[in-house]
């Protein structure tokens, strides 16, 4: 259940309002690369699909949320009966990525494409930023070797492993030319 509580709220609001199975489409994109970079690195995708594989709610979750009191029940039985239906497009790992171009489009039923804000924004964000450092990293090192330390500073053991193989996925790159505007 990684979603902002908001979002959850919304899917509520949405299911009472009628609207919860119109069909709507998101984008992820970013607006601007940071220090004039000119690109970066899509990086995450793999974990996302994981993530969309097992999207379910469980008996517990149902339960947390119930007891919050903030939901319906006829919400909390459609987050019981939950299949996930939405289509998801992804620019491929290791590609070089511009600003406001989606690097993931969702659509699907509101209430469903809701739920997976937070996801998307967590994983592609903070593999990308990785992979897009590492791609610049290697490009000034030339020929010399780089060797991945991320494990010291990350931020608990998913984000070591994610983070390193993101900065791994980044070398797949250099070994074709990347074009973007001058």
């Amino acid at each position: 259940m990684l979603v902002d509580f908001y979002e959850l709220t919304m899917g509520n609001s949405y299911l009472k309002e009628g609207v919860g199975d119109q069909i709507v489409y998101f984008d992820m994109y970013f607006r601007r690369v940071p220090d004039d970079g000119g690109y970066c690195i899509m990086a995450g995708v793999e974990q996302l699909i994981e993530y969309l594989d097992d999207l379910s709610f469980t008996e517990e979750d149902i339960l947390f949320l119930r007891e919050t009191g903030s939901f319906s029940e006829e919400f909390l039985d459609y987050l019981k009966h939950f299949k996930f239906q939405c289509d998801v497009w992804a620019v491929p790992e290791g590609n070089p990525v511009f600003p406001n171009e989606p690097l993931v489009t969702v659509r699907g039923p509101a209430i469903q494409a809701q739920f997976l804000e937070t996801m998307i924004l967590v994983t592609i964000n903070h593999q990308t930023l990785i992979a897009t450092k590492a791609n610049r990293i290697c490009r000034v090192a030339g020929n010399r070797p780089v060797m991945e330390f991320g494990s010291r500073r990350a931020q608990g053991y998913d984000g070591a492993v994610y983070g390193a193989r993101a900065a791994r996925s980044s070398a797949a790159v250099l070994r074709r030319p990347i074009r973007w505007p001058a």
